[in-house]
């Protein structure tokens, strides 16, 4: 678990990395320009950490899976070569997902201008620059992309319904609770991601504005990576109690 809470710490800080510091910067200095090479940088290196993220949520679901419902074949199926592996599946299909979405974005002519309604650059809002019917070929890579998203979901959601139906077999109030602490932590960040996720991509256009884009576009990309070592450094007994003792007074 701690093995992949630290690839999930590094992707945490690549994501927030890759669009905070350049906002930041051009707050600072009043500047809104942005390179045709950085906003393919920063469209790959986005695309990369998220699609990573979701690769290794899924994972770590699996890895939950085992510990509780297969715990006497944890060992075999969990292995330290066997966690190697599928962390580095993570990553590199976050990388393949990112090379091809990039390679075909910025395949495209701009006949719209170049100006982006967003604070980082986003694929949706450069293909609406686009007037080439080749997006398509963009628009279906982003619709297999949110088959695979769904498909993690899934994949989710059924390990933790064997999940609940091996805690609630577990005797004691104590060991099941014991138990269901070591998910909790993995369940929050989940929801925390998919649900801003969700909201981002599927919104209706008819509560669209830019107002509201604009907090959903600073929603996403920040505030996961941002609470996430929050969420699972509860699980430390020291945090836990200072967080206690500064709410008591």
């Amino acid at each position: 678990m701690y093995f992949f809470l630290l690839n999930l710490t590094l992707l945490d800080l690549g994501a927030i990395s890759t669009t905070v510091p350049t906002s930041m910067a051009n707050s600072l200095w009043d500047m809104r320009d942005i390179s045709y090479a950085g906003c393919a940088a920063q469209v790959f290196l986005f695309v990369f950490f998220l699609g990573a993220e979701c690769a290794l949520l899924t994972i770590m679901s699996y890895d939950r899976y085992v510990a509780i419902c297969r715990p006497l074949h944890y060992e075999t199926l969990l292995g330290s070569r066997v966690c190697v592996h599928l962390a580095a599946a993570a990553w590199a299909s976050g990388g393949l997902n990112a090379l091809l979405h990039t390679a075909n974005t910025f395949s495209l002519p701009l006949c719209q201008g170049n100006a982006l309604d967003q604070f980082f650059c986003e694929i949706p809002q450069i293909l609406k620059l686009s007037c080439s019917t080749s997006y398509l070929r963009e628009l279906w890579l982003i619709v297999v992309s949110g088959c695979l998203f769904f498909v993690c979901f899934v994949f989710i959601v059924v390990s933790y319904v064997q999940i609940f139906r091996t805690v609630l077999r577990i005797p004691s109030q104590q060991g099941r609770h014991k138990t269901f602490a070591t998910c909790l932590p993995h369940l929050a960040v989940v929801s925390l991601f998919l649900s801003t996720s969700f909201f981002a991509y599927l919104k209706a256009s008819s509560i669209s504005s830019p107002p509201l884009d604009l907090v959903v576009a600073v929603l996403y990309p920040v505030v996961p990576p941002a609470v996430n070592p929050f969420i699972y450094s509860l699980r430390n007994q020291d945090l836990k109690a200072a967080l206690s003792k500064l709410i008591t007074g």
